[in-house]
């Protein structure tokens, strides 16, 4: 049976980021991928200029649906939007059993708002349902009322302090920190997984949390443990930032490629 996996997010309707990323994600690992849609953007690469969520009935039926038909192997979750959303994914979710990476989408990569700021607080409640949560720096310090942190012991400290709400495992993504090398780190039961990589020089990083959070739940569709496929979806991304140049959709942040491996350079 070919692996599936079902993305809970917003739609980008510049095809970079939310449910099409994921989907595309999912795609370029060979798994059949499903969607509900918790709200839908207009958005390219330069700025999101309207947000219409879907209704928390509407998002728990899809959710629904697809669960009532489809043996889903894995979760992603990533925009959500507000209050009322997340207690509908949480409550739809409840008792399902496919691994949930939830990806906690605050801000677009333009720097437009994409969770409102009263949703928060029910977002950090809602993190025992993640098996994997894959916050970047400014995400991480949101959800924990803290400042960024800034060096790798601070990352550390705060991936556990997450942990300690809920979710099995945490990836601190270093993206938003300095220096030539971007650092992530993966804090779970197991210790702590330093996962480290040239800082790219692109403007071309649209999608990228979506893209790893997506990544990341391929691979555990397919039945690979977490620090498995953190490894996997880390190599994956970091060979869509490299392609992404090639592609030169948009006058802003542009996409990564997510089909980097399969689509000709020409």
């Amino acid at each position: 049976m070919v692996a599936t996996a079902l993305t809970i997010a917003g739609s980008d309707s510049g095809g970079g980021a939310g449910i099409q990323a994921d989907l595309k994600t999912f795609a370029a690992h060979g798994v059949y991928g499903m969607s509900a849609i918790t709200a839908l953007t207009a958005q390219n690469t330069r700025t999101v200029t309207r947000v219409e969520p879907a209704s928390p009935a509407m998002i728990a039926a899809q959710i629904a649906a697809v669960f009532d038909d489809i043996a889903v192997g894995a979760v992603k979750i990533g925009m959500l939007g507000g209050a009322e959303a997340i207690a509908a994914v949480t409550g739809a979710l409840e008792g399902r059993g496919a691994p949930v990476v939830l990806d906690p989408v605050m801000v677009a990569k333009s720097g437009d708002a994409l969770l409102a700021d009263d949703a928060v607080t029910a977002l950090a409640a809602a993190l025992p349902m993640a098996d994997i949560l894959t916050p970047n720096l400014p995400e991480a310090a949101r959800l924990l009322g803290a400042e960024s942190a800034a060096d790798e012991a601070a990352m550390t400290e705060q991936g556990r302090a997450l942990m300690a709400r809920g979710p099995r495992a945490v990836l601190m993504k270093g993206g938003h920190g300095g220096g030539e090398s971007c650092v992530d780190l993966l804090v779970s039961a197991q210790g702590i997984t330093r996962l480290e990589a040239p800082r790219r020089a692109t403007r071309n990083t649209h999608g990228t949390g979506c893209t790893l959070s997506a990544a990341i739940a391929a691979g555990l569709a397919k039945g690979h443990g977490t620090e498995a496929a953190v490894r996997a979806a880390h190599a994956y991304l970091q060979g869509a930032l490299a392609a992404a140049d090639r592609l030169a959709i948009g006058g802003g942040h542009g996409p990564v490629h997510h089909f980097h491996a399969v689509w000709p350079d020409g």
